[in-house]
């Protein structure tokens, strides 16, 4: 199974850890950034999708 990775917003910094989830968003841990709705927003400062880039996990 390939390793989890983080999403980290370019606008604030908050980052979607797969692993962890967001389960207080509805996001259980393991979710994945492609299962994550395309209409979630950052819960920090509303950014959508989109203004999220990748980063290695760990």
């Amino acid at each position: 199974m390939p390793s989890f990775k983080i999403w980290e917003c370019a606008l604030c910094g908050f980052r979607y850890d797969e692993a962890a989830g967001l389960p207080e968003e509805g996001l259980p841990p393991g979710t994945r950034w492609q299962d994550v709705p395309a209409t979630w927003t950052c819960p920090d400062c509303g950014a959508g999708k989109d203004d999220f880039e990748m980063r290695e996990a760990g």
